[in-house]
């Protein structure tokens, strides 16, 4: 074979595996395809697997067939009763009918837009009928569904399906949000503030309470103590009175004892006095006669010893 023959065979072969490579492609398990001739589907393929398609003349595009993301951008709101919200969603979609969604959309990056746009759209309708309460807290799973409902009703016919749709951040905007914070602030403040006023009154009357009890029982205690006392006294000085009675000369004697015990103390007594006192009687007769006429009278009490000079 020539040279020439050679670089011939070379060129076909290598046009053939041009033409070949051309002519064939992998749909992987993750994807849809859609195979073109001139702009108009010919096919759509949904199984796995190698395919072939005329060169140069069809073409393939390819569609994912796994649950997307869709970020959808936060937007301020109004909810039924006039609030603003600044609300912050996502969603996840597939590609139902690859079909449908090529004729409808096109790309995947018009779907995103497309979807957004009817995503925010069914937020604000459904929060704008709704409490401020329900959305945060009471019913956001239903509004959430309430959403996703009305979202697939206008995109079945761009073959796409919305699979999940939630919100994720519910705010009050910024200046709500200090504006809400200072009036819960002064609400509690004063709330302790009247709550401290209260503690401090049923305190002060606590205390009024306790001292009036304690003022109670002082008095009644001193008054049982003078009456004990005084009947104590009364008691001692009928005791003295009958002993007088029964037996002056001793009574003397013992009045003389308790004022020799009194009086004549150890290094503390110093006296000037007479040696026929009526003081020293039984010192000069055991008896205490003579001088001691006088003596029971002359005698001081237990509590006021006779005079003395130190």
């Amino acid at each position: 074979m020539s040279g020439a023959s050679r670089i011939g065979a070379l060129v076909i072969l290598v046009l053939v595996l041009i033409v070949a490579s051309s002519a064939a492609f992998t749909v992987h398990q993750t994807q849809f395809a859609l195979v073109l001739r001139f702009g108009d589907v010919r096919r759509t393929l949904s199984e796995p697997g190698l395919y072939f398609k005329l060169p140069f003349v069809e073409t393939v595009i390819s569609l994912d067939k796994r649950i997307l993301d869709l970020d959808v951008p936060a937007q301020t709101v109004l909810e039924s009763g006039q609030k603003q919200l600044v609300v912050d969603s996502f969603a996840r979609f597939r590609i139902r009918d690859p079909l449908r969604f090529y004729q409808a959309v096109g790309t995947m990056a018009s779907a995103n837009l497309q979807l957004s746009a009817v995503v925010n759209a069914a937020v604000r309708g459904v929060i704008a009928d709704s409490k401020i309460e329900d959305i945060v807290k009471n019913e956001r799973l239903q509004l959430q569904g309430r959403m996703l409902s009305q979202v697939n009703q206008q995109i079945m016919t761009r073959g796409m399906e919305l699979v999940d749709l939630r919100l994720r951040l519910v705010v009050l905007p910024p200046k709500n949000t200090e504006a809400v914070f200072n009036r819960m602030n002064s609400a509690r403040q004063r709330e302790a503030q009247q709550i401290r006023a209260e503690g401090t009154q049923l305190s002060i009357g606590i205390r009024a309470n306790a001292d009036l009890q304690v003022q109670t029982i002082i008095g009644d205690a001193n008054r049982k103590s003078e009456e004990i006392r005084g009947a104590a006294d009364a008691e001692k000085n009928k005791i003295f009175a009958d002993a007088f009675g029964r037996d002056p000369a001793f009574f003397a004697f013992y009045r003389s004892m308790q004022a020799y015990e009194t009086g004549l103390k150890s290094d503390t007594t110093r006296m000037v006095l007479s040696p026929s006192s009526s003081f020293f009687r039984y010192f000069n007769d055991p008896s205490g006669a003579g001088q001691a006429a006088q003596a029971p009278a002359a005698v001081p009490p237990p509590s006021a010893p006779a005079p003395a000079s130190k």
